[in-house]
């Protein structure tokens, strides 16, 4: 990519800008081209695909703009608490060995009435995770806490069917959720129950949703796009939603239900692989109303392995899609405002983007070569609009997240933008085929992100269990990135340098994805941006955008 880049930098200079402006502007052959059926054929579907994904990144930029417009709709502090209600904490674990005993402890720290605590250690594992669960559970259950280990034989429903299973018996008024590579804060319980019991409305708040942070952003170079990533979605997204008083989704962990709220939704279904989104809309349909709480901070543990991260980023994306088929109906049916309408539809469809993203980049080649007699000035009177407002919207989506989380810091993204937007191509191979299944109605099992208990710059996954499998995907973005190359070629022998930036991100993008993937099925080290330690044994008994 480098040397792409070098040497397009290195033909541009030699040219004058005398040389560029008269290939602009020169209107020797004005009228002479025609476009043909062939070209009519390739150039309108390219600017559907085009048009589409512009009018997602116009969405994007809403966000923003609500997200400063409605900064003063945050909710306040709440009164203090006389009289604590009894919350049941559940932690839905599913071959977890190596976090388990992390989790349990940190939910231990909990400077809540134990005599109004009630733990459950919902089990589903198949592996060793059992045996270090249960002597886990029974030696903190020993020391006076007030947990219990729940083992099902099956996995019907997955993590919502063991949400649902441990419902059963809970006691608690309010249920606190934590994935096993979550470190919630001794005071957790303290800061988000006082919500719920505001006099103030809190009796019509349904959930409350706190801020992800990361145990190990620093780790590698995929550790610090995640971190960017999630912090988005974090921030800008549930922050402009909330703000504005549109729908939007509890994140599976490191929140707080009101149990009524979920009984009156209808309960947890797991017919979506999203079932914490599905349950959301289902609540808020129901008139229930979600706090979002960005300065309560929830300690979890990022995906360190390509695998595991297109794995996760996968499910999140069918999960969505089919949310989207299942609630979208309800939400147009209902008496909701059309900005909340049209925001659900927006949120809940976004990920369309990955199919349409992988057409577009089958169609750059032959679309530059179709327009080549076109001239720079149609081009850049067409595409540029659409190619800010697809593209730069995501930039500013990002910076605008990274600047409200860390104001001294914050310039430190331009250098991660790139491999920000290129990651985003290249796990659009692998999300398009997950929305591709959820819209033909392909039925899949959840499948979990691997957690190896890695924190900060420290540690390895190497010889531990739980990797995904790479498949034939990897393969396909290595070729997808191959292809790209002979774009970047195409582009500089015919002075299209203004378009060789762009090119290289698909280049890296499907690259770095398709490599990593590989290369890190047979070597768990490989990463970029840090030292790698030395390779180690796991250690035994009884671990994140």
């Amino acid at each position: 990519m480098n040397t792409a880049l070098t040497l397009s930098v290195g033909l541009a200079a030699q040219n004058s800008i005398g040389h560029y402006w008269h290939r602009i502007t020169d209107r020797t052959f004005a009228g002479m081209y025609h476009a043909n059926a062939f070209d009519m054929a390739m150039m309108i579907p390219y600017f559907i695909v085009l048009f589409v994904l512009a009018v997602y990144g116009l969405h994007r930029y809403w966000l923003v703009y609500d997200y400063f417009v409605y900064s003063k709709n945050v909710p306040p502090d709440p009164p203090p608490v006389a009289d604590w209600p009894r919350v049941t904490v559940q932690l839905p674990i599913f071959n977890e060995r190596y976090v388990i005993e992390r989790l349990v402890e940190a939910v231990s720290r909990f400077d809540y009435p134990f005599e109004l605590l009630d733990v459950q250690v919902l089990d589903d594992s198949t592996d060793e995770t059992c045996e270090v669960a249960r002597a886990c559970v029974e030696r903190h259950a020993a020391q006076g806490m007030p947990i219990v280990y729940i083992h099902r034989a099956n996995r019907e429903g997955y993590k919502a069917g063991a949400l649902e299973n441990g419902l059963k018996t809970a006691k608690g008024e309010f249920i606190a959720i934590f994935d096993a590579d979550f470190l919630p804060e001794p005071d957790f319980l303290r800061r988000t129950i006082p919500y719920f019991m505001n006099p103030d409305g809190g009796g019509k708040i349904g959930m409350v949703q706190t801020r992800w942070t990361y145990l190990n952003s620093d780790y590698s170079l995929l550790t610090n796009v995640e971190t960017i990533l999630l912090d988005g979605h974090f921030v800008v997204e549930h922050g402009a939603r909330s703000r504005r008083g549109t729908f939007f989704n509890f994140n599976g962990t490191a929140g707080v239900w009101r149990r009524k709220a979920i009984d009156d939704a209808g309960g947890w279904e797991h017919d979506t692989l999203t079932e914490d989104t599905d349950l959301s809309y289902r609540s808020q349909l129901k008139g229930w109303k979600f706090l979002y709480l960005p300065q309560i901070e929830c300690a979890s543990e990022l995906p360190v392995d390509m695998n595991g991260f297109k794995a996760q980023q996968a499910r999140w994306a069918k999960g969505l899609m089919q949310t989207a088929k299942k609630i979208l109906p309800k939400v147009w049916k209902s008496d909701a405002p059309w900005h909340v309408k049209a925001e659900a539809f927006f949120h809940l469809t976004a990920n369309i983007s990955y199919p349409l993203m992988v057409l577009l980049s089958t169609m750059l080649l032959p679309v530059m070569i179709v327009r080549f007699q076109q001239g720079w000035f149609q081009m850049l009177l067409i595409d540029l609009p659409l190619f800010l407002a697809s593209t730069c919207s995501i930039s500013s989506f990002y910076l605008v997240a990274q600047r409200e989380l860390r104001p001294k810091s914050w310039q430190r993204t331009f250098l991660y933008l790139p491999f920000v937007m290129a990651t985003g191509i290249g796990i659009s191979v692998r999300n398009a085929q997950a929305v591709i299944e959820a819209i033909l109605g392909k039925k899949s099992e959840f499948a979990r992100t691997p957690k190896f208990k890695i924190e900060g710059k420290q540690g390895t996954f190497a010889k531990k269990s739980y990797r995904n499998k790479a498949g034939w995907i990897p393969y396909a973005e290595v070729l997808l990135g191959i292809y790209f190359s002979f774009t970047v070629v195409y582009a500089i022998l015919n002075e299209n340098y203004a378009t060789v930036p762009f090119l290289l991100l698909f280049v890296w993008g499907y690259l770095y994805t398709g490599c990593m993937s590989l290369g890190q099925t047979y070597f768990a080290r490989l990463r970029f941006g840090v030292n790698a330690p030395e390779m180690r044994p796991a250690t035994s008994g009884a671990p994140g955008f």
